[in-house]
């Protein structure tokens, strides 16, 4: 009996230091090397031989959540669904290991455009959050903030607003004004009212935001990059560039230092500095960025990643803007072919790469080809985010100015109005 009690301590403290290696290494970007210690502390949590052991659902969901992160979105899949069973037989439908469990698996499917599916687990997690930890619990805030995240991407901006503000308010309460994730809650506010052009109420919240994360974290923290990195985007949209340019730059130095030079979260700022410098047309220092990211981001994270495909894009657009259209071509077709593969074919990132395919036809002249590509960008955007998502009206714009160039008056004007109609509900 002795020497198996040993036994079982000796795999539980080789699989607490794995699963401490695999955290480490998430946390530094290193995702290919998360995913094989992940996997070893797997096999570790099988050697209990306990089939609802919890290091096994616990060693699920990190090497689930690795597989998420690197856009390996089917792996990922029925790992989370694995953990979610595991905890629901030990624990119980109603416990909040569950609703964790629920939480994540909902995360997976919106980044996937699989919102149908995401928002049941999400209000199924807040139910049990709810009833478990009470109305005002910290954890029942972050689960309103991803469910106001997933009305956010399919433009329900009203409800986005009410969850996020909920959350703010539980946040605020229960953790104090001072606290991290109060600022995290100010920020998707005022990312929210940016994204509806609601400039001088997004202001305050992302300097409040930014504010908090300093005092709090110091300001050298990846979280101060992440939200001086939004502010940046803040400002790069209302064309105040040079006030961009020095956040951005700010960012780029904390992540660069803070999370090593090969980091994902650096190859997001060097995206940020290449389109910020491409808008003021410095073009030949705006591709050597989106290059060196889209480098590192095909090494950490693959060439199949979706990141991957958004960078492509991006760089795509600055050939677009310089007359490069075969260039621009290429990159925008592989863009669309990661997208499908990763994504699927209604994934509403898979609309906008063939929105943007359909631009480039159409600056060289290939009318015919534009309006085909445009026609389905417009049918899968209805799909996916709804007939009166903005995105759909800026794709029913694209088209009204296509049929102008061809001579089609008459479905120009039908698609403008239409486009006006979607924007007049949204104000």
């Amino acid at each position: 009996m002795t020497n198996n009690n040993q036994l079982l301590q000796d795999l539980a403290s080789k699989w607490i230091l794995l699963n401490q290696e695999v955290m480490s290494l998430h946390d530094r970007g290193l995702y290919d090397r998360a995913a094989k210690t992940a996997q070893k502390a797997l096999d570790q949590a099988e050697k209990f031989d306990d089939p609802e052991h919890p290091y096994l659902a616990a060693s699920l969901n990190n090497l689930a959540g690795i597989y998420d992160a690197q856009g390996r979105y089917s792996e990922a899949e029925p790992l989370y669904r694995r953990a979610l069973e595991i905890r629901e037989r030990l624990k119980g439908a109603g416990h909040s290991d569950v609703a964790a469990s629920l939480n994540n698996l909902a995360e997976l499917y919106r980044a996937q455009g699989r919102y149908e599916e995401a928002e049941p687990l999400y209000r199924r997690s807040l139910r049990i959050l709810e009833n478990t930890m009470g109305a005002e619990h910290p954890d029942v805030a972050t689960c309103m903030n991803n469910l106001a995240g997933l009305c956010d991407a399919q433009g329900r901006y009203g409800e986005a607003e009410k969850l996020f503000r909920r959350a703010f308010e539980i946040r605020e309460k229960s953790l104090g004004k001072g606290h991290p994730d109060v600022a995290v809650t100010l920020n998707n506010i005022a990312a929210l009212y940016e994204s509806q052009g609601w400039y001088p109420e997004a202001r305050p919240l992302y300097r409040r935001a930014l504010s908090i994360l300093e005092k709090a974290l110091g300001p050298d923290h990846p979280d101060v990059a992440t939200c001086l990195n939004n502010l940046a985007g803040f400002y790069r949209a209302q064309g105040k560039h040079e006030k961009a340019e020095r956040l951005y730059r700010r960012s780029l130095d904390i992540r660069k230092n803070s999370l090593g030079p090969e980091h994902p979260h650096v190859a997001a700022s060097l995206n940020n500095i290449a389109e910020l410098n491409s808008a003021q047309g410095r073009f030949s220092q705006a591709e050597a960025h989106f290059l060196r990211s889209l480098e590192i981001l095909e090494k950490t994270l693959g060439p199949g990643h979706p990141d991957v495909a958004t960078g492509l894009n991006n760089l795509s657009g600055l050939y677009v803007s310089q007359g490069k259209y075969d260039k621009a071509v290429k990159l925008c077709r592989r863009a669309l072919a990661i997208r499908k593969k990763a994504l699927g074919p209604w994934h509403s990132h898979v609309a906008v790469s063939l929105n943007n395919l359909a631009g480039i036809y159409e600056s060289m002249g290939k009318l015919i080809q534009a309006e085909s590509v445009y026609a389905r960008s417009l049918y899968i955007f209805e799909k996916t985010l709804g007939p009166s998502h903005p995105d759909v009206a800026v794709c029913l714009d694209n088209l009204a100015d296509l049929y102008k160039r061809m001579g089609r008056q008459e479905e120009a004007g039908e698609a403008e109005k239409r486009a006006a109609r979607i924007r007049a509900v949204k104000e």
